[in-house]
C-alpha cells in the first residue's frame, strides 16, 4: 500500500473539495499569474507525491506544452501585433500568449488529475457518493481507474508476448510493428469489456445500490478536518469575489491588475505541499530530540 501523505488523511470530503477547487479555478480563469501559480502549485504537489517519477512526469509535459503554444498562432492568426508570416498567415503576439494559457491549462489538468488519482482513492470516492449515487459512482471509479490499468495491463501484455518470442523488435517492419500493437490494442478492449461485465455482475451479485452500503475504512470529520474545510472555502470565496481575474488574449492583449484574491489562491493550492513540508519538518525534529 502506498503511503499517504499528510493531505490525503484528512476526510476524502476535504480532499474532494479542494481538488474540486483547484481544478475548476485552473480551467475558468486563464489570468497570466493565476496560470502560473495553477502549474506551480500542481508540479510542486505532484512531483512530492511521485518523486523522481513524478520529476520525469513533469519533464515529458514540458515539450508537449512547449508544441501547444507555438502551434496555436498557425490556427489562430487573429491579434494586433505580427511577429512574422508564415505559410502567408500572420504569426501573432496575442495568439501566442493564448498558446501560452492553452498550454498551461493542460499542464494544470494533466497534473492536478494526478494528484486526485493518487490522493482520491476508490474507497474514498464511494464513500462520498455511494450512497447517493451508487450507479454513477461505480461507474466514475471504473473510469477513472481505466486509465492507470490500462497501463499496467499492457506492459503485461507486452511483457508476455516478449517471453513468447511474438513481441516486436527494432528488426521489425512497420507493419509487423503495427500489426503487433493491434493485436495489443485487441487484448487490452477484450480485457476492459470482459472486466466490465465482471465488476458489474459481481456488484449486482453482492446487492450493490439496494441499501445504504457500508465502507471498508470508516471516515469521520475531526476538528483538523473541519478547520482546514473552512479555509479552502473561505480562501476559495476570497478568489471569486476578490476580482482580478479577468485576460482577454486576442484580438488586444487586456489583461487586468492582480487583486488580493491572487494570494489567497496561491496558499490555497500550497495547502497539500505545506501540510507535507511541515508534518517532514515536526518528524526531523522529534527524530533529533531521540
Amino acid at each position: 500500500m502506498r503511503k499517504q501523505d499528510a493531505f490525503s488523511r484528512y476526510h476524502p470530503v476535504v480532499n474532494f473539495l479542494f481538488f474540486l477547487c483547484a481544478i475548476a479555478f485552473g480551467v475558468v480563469i486563464q489570468h497570466p499569474a493565476y496560470m502560473l501559480a495553477g502549474c506551480l502549485g500542481a508540479a510542486l504537489y505532484y512531483v512530492l507525491l511521485k518523486r523522481s517519477k513524478g520529476l520525469k512526469t513533469l519533464l515529458g509535459m514540458l515539450p508537449v506544452a512547449v508544441v501547444l503554444t507555438c502551434i496555436n498562432p498557425l490556427f489562430n492568426t487573429r491579434g494586433a501585433h505580427v511577429l512574422f508570416t508564415l505559410f502567408g498567415r500572420p504569426y501573432t503576439l496575442e495568439a501566442l500568449f493564448y498558446g501560452m494559457i492553452i498550454a498551461g491549462m493542460f499542464l494544470v489538468m494533466m497534473l492536478w488529475f494526478g494528484c486526485y488519482n493518487e490522493v482520491l482513492t476508490s474507497d474514498k470516492f464511494t464513500s462520498l457518493f455511494g450512497n447517493l449515487i451508487p450507479s454513477l459512482s461505480l461507474l466514475l471509479v471504473m473510469v477513472l481507474r481505466l486509465i492507470p490499468n490500462f497501463m499496467r495491463k499492457t506492459k503485461q501484455i507486452i511483457g508476455a508476448r516478449n517471453c513468447i518470442g511474438k513481441g516486436a523488435n527494432d528488426q521489425n517492419t512497420r507493419k509487423e510493428k503495427v500489426s503487433d500493437g493491434m493485436t495489443i490494442l485487441s487484448a487490452l478492449t477484450d480485457w476492459a469489456l470482459e472486466g466490465s461485465v465482471v465488476t458489474a455482475d459481481s456488484m449486482r451479485a453482492r446487492g450493490y445500490g439496494t441499501a445504504k452500503r457500508s465502507s471498508f475504512q470508516l471516515y469521520t470529520m475531526t476538528t483538523a478536518d473541519w478547520v482546514l474545510l473552512v479555509l479552502i472555502v473561505a480562501l476559495s470565496a476570497c478568489v471569486i469575489f476578490a476580482g482580478g481575474t479577468s485576460a482577454t488574449f486576442t484580438p488586444e492583449l487586456e489583461i487586468s491588475h492582480i487583486s488580493w484574491g491572487f494570494f489567497a489562491y496561491c496558499i490555497l493550492l500550497l495547502i497539500p505541499t505545506a501540510l507535507q513540508i511541515k508534518e517532514a519538518i515536526t518528524w526531523h525534529i522529534l527524530r533529533s530530540n531521540i
